[in-house]
């Protein structure tokens, strides 16, 4: 089931994020703060009452691009679509508010990731050397959800 994330998911969330990533991660006050806000929208899908996987999307006002933030998926659910789901219902709750592209930044060295997004259709527009905590570059993603042209937009 993929559904919005509630307040009682935050142990869940946490231990998801914790299990994911060595470094960069998102802290138990910063996923009870994208439950709380407008302009976030924070997805998981459950099986059997267990977090199988979240994502989390920034809305800023005033820009026609949404921004993913994160996505994680549980070790024992990888292979399985869950990823792919949650990725399509972020692109869904981005259209419903309006927006037209959504922006991502992954790791260079993370081969899952890449796959998911260039296979999702998103397509490479820059890279930063040095983003994540422990240097590593980040490459940039967009992908255009709206009509052709929707684009390159802050």
């Amino acid at each position: 089931m993929i559904r919005p994330a509630r307040q009682e998911d935050l142990d869940a969330l946490v231990v998801l994020e914790r299990a994911s990533f060595r470094g960069d991660r998102i802290t138990r006050r910063s996923f009870r703060r994208a439950l709380a806000v407008r302009n976030a929208a924070l997805i998981v899908e459950t099986a059997r009452g267990a977090l199988r996987g979240y994502v989390l999307v920034f809305f800023r006002a005033g820009s026609a691009v949404a921004r993913l933030y994160s996505i994680a998926v549980d070790g024992a659910a990888r292979g399985r679509g869950v990823g792919r789901r949650l990725l399509a219902e972020a692109e869904r709750a981005a259209l419903r508010r309006g927006r037209r592209a959504m922006r991502l930044e992954v790791r260079r060295d993370n081969g899952a990731s890449l796959a998911l997004f260039q296979g999702a259709g998103y397509r490479q527009f820059g890279e930063t050397a040095d983003y994540y905590e422990d240097g590593m570059t980040a490459l940039r993603f967009e992908k255009a959800l709206g009509p052709a042209g929707a684009g390159r937009r802050r």
